[in-house]
């Protein structure tokens, strides 16, 4: 299966598009490749592009005052990778995003986004869902921050997004988690031994 297709796909599953709305933009799709430490949008700059990751994972996250880096976000393969607020609204990004692994994606500008939106009721409605997701994945991040347990949010990380245990270091899982290292360690020796 080609990029293209791929995206079309999982269009098709995301938005219901149909196959003459996404032959619109056809033209607008560009892959990007990314290398493992490669920065995807840094900190203060203008994120430009909206990516459907094709493989590989992305996080995004602050610098703190005493140097130390604190994921915010993780990104995996079929998601899609962008600094959302800072895409939209064309303003500098709060934050660094990084591809965590060797990556490839499939980007599209806002401005050809914008051309879509005005060409097709198949292209709002996938803008809108996606302003939708957006705001759902910030505020359950949120949420769990505030009503769940550190071993309540590691379970539904390996619940929701059990590959991230295989492929991104668990460093930066506590980070992500907001789970110092050897408290993180506790969490999983515990899983593991309530499962046999």
């Amino acid at each position: 299966m080609s990029e293209l297709d791929h995206v079309r796909h999982s269009l098709a599953h995301f938005a219901q598009m149909n196959e003459d709305d996404f032959s619109l933009s056809s033209s607008y799709w560009v892959v990007q490749d990314f290398k493992k430490g490669q920065m995807y949008n840094p900190e203060g700059s203008i994120c430009q592009y909206l990516g459907f990751i094709m493989h590989g994972y992305f996080r995004s996250y602050l610098m703190s005052e005493d140097g130390s880096e604190k994921n915010i976000f993780l990104f995996l393969p079929n998601q899609v990778v962008t600094s959302y607020k800072s895409f939209v609204h064309k303003t500098p990004c709060e934050y660094n995003t990084q591809a965590l692994t060797d990556s490839r994606t499939v980007c599209i500008t806002l401005e050809h986004l914008k051309l879509l939106y005005q060409k097709s009721h198949g292209w709002e409605r996938f803008g809108r869902l996606l302003a939708e997701r957006a705001f759902d994945v910030a505020n359950d991040r949120a949420e769990s921050f505030l009503f769940k347990t550190a071993e309540e949010r590691y379970r539904d990380l390996i619940r929701m997004q059990p590959d991230v245990i295989e492929n991104i270091p668990l460093y930066h899982i506590s980070s992500y988690l907001g789970i110092a290292g050897p408290s993180l360690s506790r969490i999983r020796r515990r899983i593991a031994t309530k499962r046999f």
